[in-house]
């Protein structure tokens, strides 16, 4: 059973699960998106999360804070400064995991994670999907506009302009 084990120790002591996930913050921070196993995702999703939180306050204790987890001050300049703009209005939910199947080698789970701000592929779907929030039979404004039949206007006559088609031939 495995009653209140709720950390993954990914077979590594407490000192090197610590190193690892404190490089793998700052690389996520860095490049805003990573490819790793799906265990050491989840594992950094619980330790990165609370310190883009912490970044939403800029004070001097905050930054400290972070960059004791982190011992990178790029990572902290970076999340301080371009991060917390963009996740400022966020209640919580700073990265997502995409998996992307196997590795070849050990058949490992593997995944990206990045921050959720940050990939326009998503950003551009998520608009296109909010746009319609409500199913109704009654007609918009938009519809009662359009079956209204409109004036009709005095009728423009089209002009038609004919261009002589040269076909091209490339030069040999």
């Amino acid at each position: 059973m495995r009653h209140n084990k709720t950390i993954n120790h990914l077979g590594r002591t407490s000192a090197h699960r610590q190193a690892m996930l404190s490089n793998m913050a700052s690389s996520l921070i860095k490049h805003k998106r990573i490819f790793t196993t799906t265990a050491k995702a989840k594992a950094l999703r619980k330790y990165v999360e609370p310190l883009v939180t912490k970044s939403k306050e800029d004070t001097t204790h905050s930054r400290r804070e972070v960059f004791a987890y982190l011992q990178d001050k790029v990572a902290v300049t970076e999340l301080f400064t371009k991060i917390s703009e963009k996740i400022l209005t966020r209640p919580g939910g700073y990265t997502r995991i995409i998996k992307t199947g196997n590795r070849l080698g050990d058949n490992a789970a593997m995944c990206f994670i990045e921050l959720v701000d940050y990939n326009e592929n998503m950003l551009k779907a998520s608009k296109k999907a909010v746009s319609k929030t409500r199913r109704s039979r009654k007609k918009t404004t938009v519809e009662k506009e359009s079956s209204t039949p409109a004036p009709e206007k005095e009728s423009i006559p089209e002009i038609v302009v004919e261009t002589a088609h040269v076909a091209e031939h490339p030069a040999e």
